[in-house]
């Protein structure tokens, strides 16, 4: 065995002592970032090469810093993007919520679909719509800057000339647009203030703006993005917003069908856990 695949046997020990959730996976990662090589090329690494900054980046990570923080990039989906302090780190979850959109984007028939993300924080749910949606049209949302700067950065990269950054307010935004979305998606903050996180990572290192709603149930940023879609959609568009795992009912009842809003449902995550709302928006 390779000194570094010893060492990594004992990041593994260390990290998962520190409680944190997948350590080997973790120790992986942070070895090949540390050492310029995927993670199933750790094995062609010479003892010669051992960098001890692996040992500076696994104490990170046993601090609980996001190993997102600490590699400087966060993968979803089939996008690798730049992330770090200052902006939301994207969740496994939330793929499920793209993958809805998605799946509802390629049905319409529509030539070339209008989409608006709002809240977009790194642009990971704009860019993931317009790299798997052909010839979508994506508008992201940001007001807060530093978010929108993380954005602005893989937007630029990634992008290719298909996704519009917009430093707006998601209540606010896109007049230009009403009546013409065909998709509405967000994942608005919604964590009730008092409510602390359970996982370190989020609790310590994700930006407030993007975790804690307003309104005593954190859920005014979701009745926002109910009232901003009801006016960008054209009849007949759809809407999906995040939500925690408690929250289903309640945001399922902000979609009210006197407003407009049809077939409305909550959905659940891989884990069974009502996870998003969506509904569509008057008659076809």
């Amino acid at each position: 065995m390779s000194l570094l695949l010893d060492e990594i046997a004992l990041a593994t020990a260390r990290l998962a002592e520190a409680g944190v959730p997948s350590p080997r996976t973790d120790a992986e990662e942070i070895a090949a970032f540390v050492h310029g090589v995927r993670r199933g090329e750790l094995h062609t690494v010479k003892d010669s090469e051992f960098d001890a900054l692996f040992w500076e980046g696994i104490a990170r990570r046993e601090a609980r810093e996001p190993l997102q923080h600490i590699t400087g990039r966060a993968y979803f989906r089939y996008l690798s993007l730049e992330v770090g302090p200052g902006v939301f780190v994207p969740r496994p979850e939330t793929e499920v919520v793209v993958g809805w959109a998605i799946d509802r984007l390629r049905e319409m028939d529509v030539a070339s679909p209008t989409v608006v993300d709002l809240g977009t924080g790194s642009g990971v749910i704009a860019l993931s719509i317009a790299q798997e949606v052909a010839l979508a049209r994506v508008h992201a949302v940001e007001i807060d800057p530093e978010a929108y700067g993380w954005a602005k950065r893989n937007i630029s990269e990634l992008g290719q000339g298909r996704v519009t950054l917009h430093p707006e307010d998601l209540a606010e935004a896109l007049g230009e647009l009403d009546g013409r979305v065909d998709l509405v998606i967000s994942n608005p903050p919604y964590i009730p203030p008092g409510a602390i996180p359970r996982h370190p990572e989020v609790r310590d290192y994700d930006p407030a703006l993007a975790l804690y709603g307003s309104g005593a149930d954190g859920l005014d940023q979701v009745r926002a993005v109910e009232r901003t879609a009801r006016r960008l959609l054209r009849p007949g568009g759809f809407v999906v917003v995040e939500h925690a795992d408690v929250q289903g009912s309640a945001v399922y009842l902000i979609f009210r069908e006197e407003n407009g809003w049809r077939d409305v449902r909550v959905q659940q995550d891989l884990t069974r856990r009502d996870r998003f709302v969506t509904a569509r928006f008057g008659q076809e």
